[in-house]
């Protein structure tokens, strides 16, 4: 589990696991649907998205993350969202004051 609070505004926690094949994970995303019932969690009919290699189940401040081993490799959330990964102030170019996104261009530069 990662604790994001304060660095992601989608989530304060993400769990991420891995299952090898679409079976398993297919039955973890069940398990875990039903014990969030049971904790009396209503999902959203929409909550859980799916793809082949992929299952994210939003439970509002914790999202839960389903991978199959290469697809848990590919997007690499430890790395993006983990304890090592820059703070949310060191990755961010800040935009410019006047709102231009950095853009320099005026109509003269047209003609």
């Amino acid at each position: 589990m990662l604790d994001v609070t304060g660095r992601a505004d989608y989530a304060d926690r993400l769990v991420i696991a891995t299952g090898l094949a679409d079976r398993q994970i297919q039955a973890m995303a069940s398990h875990l649907e039903d014990a969030f019932e049971k904790e009396g969690l209503k999902l959203r009919r929409d909550a859980t998205q799916a793809s082949p290699d992929w299952v994210l189940i939003d439970a509002g401040d914790l999202v839960v993350h389903l991978f199959k081993p290469e697809a848990r490799g590919l997007y690499a959330l430890e790395r993006m969202w983990g304890p090592e990964s820059p703070a949310p102030d060191e990755d961010r170019t800040p935009l410019p004051e006047d709102g231009t996104g950095g853009s320099t261009a005026t109509e003269d530069d047209d003609e």
